[in-house]
Order: structure tokens, then C-alpha cells, then sequence
């Protein structure tokens, strides 16, 4: 009998969510052509069991989604946190996103009912959708917006990110956070910037965000921010090939303040942009923004700093 206890070392695993339409299908076969052992729509009960046993010799990606049975938010959720908690696990959520009416028009184009809302317009299961996914979506290691992607673009972002050749490089995730709510999850490094002059008490710069020029300027214009951005770019630049020689196939960076709008914004967008001039995969995301825009549900804008690019 094999011991409950044991887990795969070094074992791969990708969890590929999203809501219906927004491309986690082309995802799934895109990574099961890239060599990925893949199982869509698996009970999420049984999906702990597949820690145990002798390792597969290859990655594995799990298609996970509403249609899945026995699905719930609180049992996705836990299910999450529970690999990100095993040893010798390297477990990641890949969360496939896309507007509300780049998802309307595409089950109009394909005249689908959606599995939330089979007897309703489409636009009221893509609503139920994507808020019983939110917390799904925030617990996201690699947040791709197909939003205006075409399936080929698709396929080479996922590529960008997945492929298993040597060549693939590392993945690279930059986040900005706000203290009062604690560190993300899955942080590798984390920075505290709250050191910085705060544009929250610039009235002109209050309803700003660190994406904003003026907001940018602003931090930047710090006496202490050309030495504190400096030398954190040239640390990380320096350790990213070492942990990539050691099998990293990730790497999360952080940055914090107090809010989470202005001083870790502007640093993540800086240090991405910095990151993907020098070769490297890099996404970056802003978790306080993203938390704002899901009052109304997400957004396309919350999710542009998304993209493999490092830029907005």
C-alpha cells in the first residue's frame, strides 16, 4: 500500500482554471502537445490521491473548473493550499481570464449554453461564474488575459510559460501588495517600499495608482529610490540564473506598502519591465488593484499586467 505521506520529488503540477470561454480547453491541449500528463474536469476529491504513488517522469496539469463534479470555491480553494503546502511539490495556478463581453461574444459566436446558466442569456452564468471564481483568481500564480488574444496567441503564451525544454528559461512573477492584508501567498522575496514618500497624501496623486506617470515620477523623485530600485534589480538579475540552475521552474518576487496603490505598483511595474528587457518571463500583477476592480467583478484593465511581457 503506498504511504499517504509520501509526495513526488520535483514533481510539476499545473491547476488550469478559468471561467467557460475564456480558453482553458486550448490551454489543456496546449500543454498535453508540450508533454504535460493531463486530466480535465477530475473530481476534486480524487485529486489529492494523485500525490501519492511513485512520480510520473513528467509534469502534470489538472483542468479544473465548475463543471468539474463535487465542484466548490471552498473546496478549490483548500485544495490549492494544500499542495502549495507539500513538500516537493511544485504546484502552480494558471487562471485563464477574459472580459465580460469578450466572453459574451464568444458563446454568441459558438451559441453554447453556459453551464451555470443553461436556460438563462449566457451573460448570467458568465456573472455567477466569475464570482464564485474570484478567490480562485487571486490565489493565481500566472494570470493570462485572452481577452484579445486569437487561439495561436494563446498557444505561445502558454508555450512562453510551459514548454519543458531546456531552452523554456524560468518564470519570473512580480506582485504588489499592501501590508494591511497581509503577504501573498507563494512570495519567494519579498521588498518593503513603505520607506518611500507616500503619494497617497498628494491630493493630486491620491486617486492615482503606481501605473500612472505622475504617480511614477512621484516615487521615483524619492532621494532614496535610485539606490533602493538598484540595487533589489541587480540582486534579483544575480539570483535568477542560480535558482534556474537549481530547477526552479518559478520565481515570485514582492513588493509591499501600505495601500497597495501608489509605492509597490510603480516598483513592480519598474522592476518587470527591468526583468523582461533582460530576457526574462515575467508577469506582474497588483493584488490591491485586482481586489478594487472585483467589486464590480474583474476587469480586462486588472488584468493587463498580466501578460508574459512584464508591461501593462
Amino acid at each position: 500500500m503506498t504511504d499517504p505521506g509520501h509526495v513526488w520529488q520535483s514533481q510539476k503540477l499545473v491547476l488550469v482554471t478559468g471561467p467557460s470561454g475564456a480558453g482553458r480547453s486550448t490551454c489543456i491541449n496546449v500543454l498535453e502537445d508540450l508533454g504535460y500528463e493531463v486530466i480535465d474536469n477530475l473530481p476534486l476529491t480524487l485529486a489529492p490521491r494523485l500525490m501519492e504513488g511513485p512520480p510520473l517522469g513528467r509534469p502534470l496539469a489538472l483542468g479544473l473548473d465548475v463543471r468539474n463534479r463535487d465542484f466548490g470555491t471552498d473546496a478549490l480553494v483548500d485544495l490549492i493550499d494544500g499542495f502549495a503546502g507539500r513538500q516537493g511539490l511544485d504546484a502552480q495556478v494558471l487562471y485563464l481570464d477574459a472580459d465580460e463581453d469578450t466572453l459574451v461574444r464568444r458563446y454568441s459566436e459558438t451559441r453554447r449554453r453556459h453551464p451555470l446558466a443553461p436556460n438563462d442569456p449566457p451573460l448570467t452564468g458568465i456573472q455567477r461564474e466569475r464570482d464564485l471564481l474570484w478567490p480562485i483568481r487571486s490565489r493565481a500564480d500566472v494570470l493570462i488575459d485572452t481577452s484579445t488574444m486569437s487561439p495561436h496567441d494563446l498557444r505561445d503564451e502558454v508555450e512562453r510559460w510551459y514548454a519543458t525544454d531546456d531552452s523554456a528559461g524560468m518564470g519570473v512573477s512580480v506582485t504588489s501588495f499592501s501590508y494591511k492584508r497581509g503577504l501573498p501567498r507563494g512570495l519567494d522575496l519579498v521588498f518593503d517600499c513603505r520607506f518611500l514618500r507616500n503619494p497617497h497624501w498628494e491630493p493630486s496623486l491620491r486617486g492615482l495608482t503606481g501605473r500612472d506617470p505622475a504617480v511614477d515620477s512621484y516615487v521615483a523623485s524619492d532621494p532614496r529610490f535610485d539606490d533602493f530600485f538598484t540595487k533589489v534589480r541587480d540582486l534579483v538579475v544575480s539570483l535568477l540564473p542560480a535558482y534556474r540552475d537549481e530547477g526552479k521552474s518559478h520565481l515570485s518576487v514582492g513588493f509591499g506598502c501600505t495601500g497597495g496603490q501608489h509605492r509597490s505598483v510603480a516598483l513592480t511595474e519598474r522592476l518587470a519591465g527591468a526583468l523582461a528587457a533582460a530576457g526574462w518571463q515575467v508577469s506582474s500583477r497588483h493584488r490591491e488593484l485586482e481586489r478594487h476592480a472585483g467589486n464590480s467583478g474583474p476587469t480586462r484593465e486588472a488584468g493587463q499586467g498580466m501578460r508574459g511581457d512584464g508591461r501593462p
